[in-house]
């Protein structure tokens, strides 16, 4: 059918409509210089065929219904991919974390270790909730299958594969809250994809009502968000929201480069039903290696701790969420350039050098996975600042300056150079 009537949202509404919910972070941290971030894509959904004829809708009043909506019963299945240009965050991340490759614990099945790999590849998630204190997610892979369930206040996490278990209780969970929330607050279905992308609109975002949809057999009104603003990689954000119960059911950015999807979020199937009782039930099945939470932050605190971004960099490029840079803490502050979708973060590094080098054979600073990581990434530049690399994605760029500078955004890599040529 032809799309319903379009209507901008202004920056004053769509505030206070943001207000009201907390934005889910969707950037993960992926270099250990802290100049690259990649997020998390999802491969659209299975629509049926067939835009349905629907009530015309503003696009201010879709927003409303979004945020109004309070379905807090449901389950479902997605279907999960990843098309950021770069190389597999797989074998890197596990490098890193707590309790990974390169530590001498090994593996384990905390959420922040398995998660991480929603970063690149195909995945399909089952999903389950029964209001804020009971939740599941499945992460399905062949014969195997990773599941995180909180009831609670209690968090397990089980890997059939490895046979490895994670657990936390009250205290613990509180010291380990982000990762159950996965890397950097990994968000895991479209609702929380789109109040992200909600939380960035303003005066430099155009969101109107661009038809409507069959998403997961629900009939759906299609909101489309774009940047006003020349320079970013972000061309649009489209969300189809549930008809009946303002839900988002799918999720699509799409870069300014062209190709498919960046990110694509979509539910395959769905039931806002309550599930059954036993979803949010577990007992790690016999000789199961079960870690608990705190044996993971001593490792982590024997390993130096975890790092902390500057404050105020979750306001980057008009998409909050890239919190969770490594190297940067204990760095000598931040400062924004530009605003909305074009703002780029300029960061102090820590030490005032640039990148580190993984030496021959990775006998340098870096592990020689993470330097081979970064080559692959970095393109060389030079402007009035000097010299530096820019790493590149489809989504987030970043700047690292010879001195020690990092410009990072989504934002194109010309518009990295112009803010670094302008800061000097």
């Amino acid at each position: 059918m032809a799309p319903n009537d379009s209507a901008e949202t202004t920056g004053k509404a769509t505030g206070t409509v943001v207000g009201r919910r907390k934005a889910a972070r969707y950037i993960v941290p992926v270099a250990v210089a802290g100049v690259a971030a990649a997020t998390i894509g999802l491969v659209p959904a299975l629509a049926d065929s067939g835009d349905p004829e629907l009530p015309k809708i503003s696009a201010q009043e879709l927003i409303e219904k979004i945020a109004a909506s309070d379905e807090q019963q449901l389950s479902g299945t997605l279907k999960i991919s990843t098309d950021l240009g770069i190389p597999s965050l797989g074998g890197l991340a596990s490098s890193f974390a707590p309790g990974g490759a390169g530590t001498d614990g090994g593996g384990s099945a905390a959420p922040e270790d398995k998660l991480m790999e929603l970063a690149s590849g195909t995945h399909t998630l089952r999903v389950a909730a029964d209001g804020p204190d009971k939740q599941r997610l499945s992460i399905l892979g062949g014969a195997a299958e990773y599941s995180l369930i909180h009831n609670k206040g209690e968090v397990w996490a089980y890997d059939s594969k490895s046979g490895e278990a994670y657990h936390a209780t009250t205290g613990a969970e509180k010291q380990k809250q982000k990762q159950h929330k996965a890397p950097a607050g990994v968000p895991t279905t479209p609702k929380e994809f789109a109040e992200q992308a909600l939380a960035a609109a303003g005066d430099t975002t155009s969101v109107t009502v661009d038809g409507t949809s069959r998403v997961a057999g629900r009939d759906a009104y299609q909101l489309l968000i774009k940047p006003k603003q020349s320079g970013s990689t972000v061309a649009s954000v489209r969300v189809a929201v549930d008809a009946a119960n303002g839900v988002p059911l799918k999720f699509t950015l799409s870069a300014n480069g062209g190709g498919k999807a960046v990110v694509d979020a979509g539910f395959t199937k769905v039931d806002f039903s309550r599930p059954d009782a036993s979803s949010f039930s577990f007992t790690p099945p016999k000789g199961a290696k079960v870690t608990e939470a705190d044996d993971l932050k001593d490792a982590a605190e024997q390993q130096g701790g975890e790092g902390k971004a500057p404050e105020g960099l979750a306001e980057l490029g008009g998409m909050k969420g890239l919190e969770g840079l490594d190297g940067l803490d204990g760095s000598k502050g931040l400062n924004v350039i530009g605003d909305g979708w074009t703002s780029i973060a300029q960061i102090k590094a820590p030490g005032g050098s640039g990148l580190p080098t993984g030496g021959s054979q990775g006998s340098g600073d870096m592990p020689a996975e993470a330097q081979g990581f970064l080559d692959a990434l970095g393109d060389k530049v030079t402007g009035k600042f000097g010299s530096g690399t820019v790493f590149k994605t489809r989504l987030v760029n970043a700047l690292l300056t010879d001195d020690g500078t990092v410009y990072v955004g989504a934002v194109t890599k010309d518009a990295l150079v112009q803010a670094a040529n302008g800061a000097k």
